[in-house]
């Protein structure tokens, strides 16, 4: 091999090697930039879920994205209160909320409408024993496979959802881009 040849071959490699590290530099600066953006927006660094489960069907499907609000930043509204005031979201009255069964990191969040909120001493359901402390009860909309609310069964049992464990309230949906992010999983 001539000495020009060698030299082109080096030249090529180091050419693909800058080309390489500006392509991760872009990218890495593109998503940067989302983070930043999504934290002003949205309050959150990652203000997005994919949903996991048919619990919250036929107004979330499996495998849709959905963008989530900071709670510090929204008022949150009930189903029972948006009965009251005709706000609707995801198809039905008041908020659908994020939030980490009993405030454990380790279990993956929930994402669920907040029915309505109860005190301490409060039934929490018609009949049902009393809420150890405020907070909220919870429901999928799914009117087959969730037909109590989260605290009657084992998601939250006996538990009303604290307001330190709500993440956020889901506001936009975006249909099966979450099947990408559920295949990582």
């Amino acid at each position: 091999m001539s000495k020009t040849n060698t030299q082109n071959s080096a030249q090529e490699e180091e050419s693909f090697l800058v080309s390489l590290g500006k392509d991760l530099l872009s990218v890495a600066a593109v998503l940067i930039a989302f983070m930043v953006l999504s934290k002003l927006a949205f309050g959150l660094w990652t203000p997005m879920v994919a949903v996991e489960s048919g619990s919250m069907e036929p107004h979330m499907q499996v495998g849709d994205i959905i963008f989530i609000k900071n709670i510090d930043r929204v008022d949150l509204v009930t189903n029972e209160e948006g009965k009251g005031s005709g706000y609707v979201t995801f198809g039905d009255y008041g908020d659908v909320i994020l939030y980490r069964p009993y405030g454990q990191e380790s279990i993956t969040p929930i994402i669920h409408r907040a029915m309505y909120r109860v005190e301490a001493g409060e039934p929490m359901w018609e009949n049902g024993p009393a809420a150890p402390y405020s907070g909220y009860i919870t429901k999928g909309d799914n009117p087959v496979t969730n037909r109590h609310y989260d605290q009657e069964g084992q998601i939250s049992y006996y538990v009303p959802v604290k307001d330190e464990w709500v993440i956020g309230v889901a506001r936009y949906r975006i249909p099966y881009l979450g099947h990408i992010r559920l295949l990582f999983s």
